[in-house]
């Protein structure tokens, strides 16, 4: 007999016990039990973290690899493989000296050598990488622990890009950074504090990371992505299980330590069991937003976007995307929920319930005359197509013609390329999330750009803004940024870039013996510090 999630909720919180349930993953009882966490993760396809920024490359970077710096829990740069480091008096001139101690797991040391064919391998396809390349005159070995990077023109932001981008700047062998950013690096030999066994690799079953014994954290406590790297285990094993019953049940069998992604519909479950708990761990979540396409009527008339900031109704979105509200909150800020920058600057058009006469107003003094509204609905993604059908009966109500596309994610990524109007393939909405945590990086989050046909789908102008936005590149203090987050956010709210439909936080599911998981303000958490009781 099939057993249903309803099925499941209800055995769970009547027993409060392990699912009586057939178990595919019956673990084999091992000496090092104590020593082994094992973790429900996404599967692992694309190692290099380079050709891929999908949470579980960038995880797998983060156990393997170190990096030059890393940003801490409030999202500030601090020095990682870096020991000290100098800035000359005109800014223009970075020099790195490497900590003692550091090495490849083939024995080898870690030199300038290596971290500058990082660097250089990183700025081919990071978008902040990509800014230091064109702002460098060159990057150069002083010693085999020392190397500088010379600027051009001052660059405020350099040691927030060389700590935060998109892509983990991996610091690889020079050997392997020596590979075009297109080629795959396969060694997987990193200066992290986990070795990949690769002798242990399960394709589309398991992966294993064991603890390298010869790493030397850093002295300081760990947090965020900071400070010391201590492992605590033997072992972690990433466990592949695409069924969310198998995996809790694996979790409350003892047979896994750690669901990285649970339903929201199995929450009661966890939280009515006494051996497992839910633990937010990724503190930033992701924001939700509506892309509205600047090109084509009716969103190439500003008031027609106006009329979409007034409409939406935050908390009416987040129930139908989110069921639990505790891990639901409105956005009404450009730079996030959780960000340095985050503020209330050209905020008056929030209102709970929406305004839909005021948006229905600024339709008619946009001149909509009926032109077909066509919402892209992703179907393999339940948190978009539900917002997408309740996008589409609030714009019926104030009388626009709406049309949903009901497709895959693959055919709306390649649908979403179309510049032309809708009567041709072209587009007008489409629904997506970004983490809470890139909009705090206005130039390496092309979300977040507006300069026109170079600007990310959607393809927003706005010239004043734009201007801004460069500003910050050169902007060398926080507070500096905070004052431009304010103007750009001011500019973007009148242009309306976008609109945002709140922000989902979802929780982590693990044993209760397990501790020491170490929240960031991102969806890649480190492995690191963790412990079994």
């Amino acid at each position: 007999m099939a057993i249903t999630r309803r099925d499941l909720m209800k055995a769970g919180m009547a027993a409060g016990t392990a699912l009586a349930m057939p178990s595919i993953l019956r673990a084999q009882t091992s000496p090092d039990a104590a020593r082994t966490v094992r973790m429900v993760m996404p599967d692992l396809t694309i190692f290099d973290p380079l050709l891929s920024i999908s949470d579980q490359t960038y995880m797998h970077g983060l156990a393997v690899y170190d990096t030059l710096f890393g940003l801490d829990a409030k999202l500030v740069p601090q020095p990682q493989m870096v020991g000290k480091w100098h800035i000359s008096d005109d800014k223009k001139t970075y020099t790195f000296g490497l900590r003692d101690g550091l090495q490849f797991h083939d024995g080898t040391p870690v030199t300038a050598a290596d971290c500058i064919a990082s660097i250089r391998r990183w700025g081919q396809v990071d978008g902040g990488g990509k800014l230091i390349m064109e702002r460098t005159s060159d990057i150069a070995k002083r010693d085999e622990k020392t190397f500088t990077i010379d600027l051009k023109e001052p660059l405020g932001i350099l040691l927030d890009l060389l700590a935060g981008g998109t892509n983990f700047l991996s610091i690889m062998r020079e050997k392997d950074a020596s590979r075009p950013a297109t080629e795959q690096v396969t060694s997987n030999i990193g200066s992290g504090p986990f070795r990949f066994n690769e002798s242990l690799v399960r394709p589309g079953a398991s992966f294993t990371y064991d603890r390298n014994e010869k790493y030397i954290p850093r002295q300081n406590p760990a947090e965020g992505l900071a400070g010391g790297k201590v492992v605590k285990v033997d072992r972690v094993e990433w466990q592949v299980i695409t069924d969310q019953q198998t995996a809790l049940a694996a979790l409350q069998a003892g047979e896994t330590d750690f669901v990285l992604s649970p339903a929201p519909d199995l929450y009661p479950v966890i939280e009515n069991d006494p051996n497992l708990e839910l633990q937010v761990l990724n503190t930033s979540g992701s924001d939700l937003y509506i892309r509205m396409n600047f090109l084509q009527p009716p969103f190439n008339n500003v008031k027609a976007r106006q009329a979409m900031l007034h409409l939406i109704d935050q908390e009416a979105f987040l129930r139908v995307m989110a069921p639990d509200s505790r891990f639901a909150h409105p956005v009404t800020s450009l730079f996030g929920n959780s960000t340095p920058y985050s503020n209330d600057e050209n905020t008056g058009w929030y209102k709970k319930g929406g305004d839909p006469e005021r948006a229905k107003q600024l339709l008619e003094e946009a001149g909509y005359a009926g032109e077909k509204v066509f919402i892209f609905q992703i179907t393999d993604w339940a948190t978009a197509s539900n917002a997408a059908l309740l996008l589409a009966d609030t714009l019926r109500k104030i009388g626009v013609n709406v049309e949903l596309g009901a497709m895959s994610f693959g055919e709306f990524t390649a649908r979403r390329a179309n510049k032309g109007p809708v009567e041709n393939g072209g587009w007008s909405i489409f629904i997506s999330d970004w983490s809470d945590y890139n909009f705090g990086d206005p130039i390496g989050t092309s979300f977040m750009f507006a300069n026109g046909d170079k600007a990310w789908w959607g393809w927003p102008k706005s010239d004043e803004y734009e201007a801004l936005r460069a500003k910050w590149i050169v902007a060398e203090t926080l507070e500096k940024r905070q004052a431009l987050a304010r103007e750009m956010q001011g500019v973007w709210w009148d242009f309306v870039g976008a609109v945002m439909l709140g922000q989902i936080v979802q929780p982590a599911a693990h044993r209760k013996a397990l501790t020491g998981l170490i929240a960031v303000p991102d969806s890649r958490f480190p492995m690191w510090n963790m412990q079994k009781a």
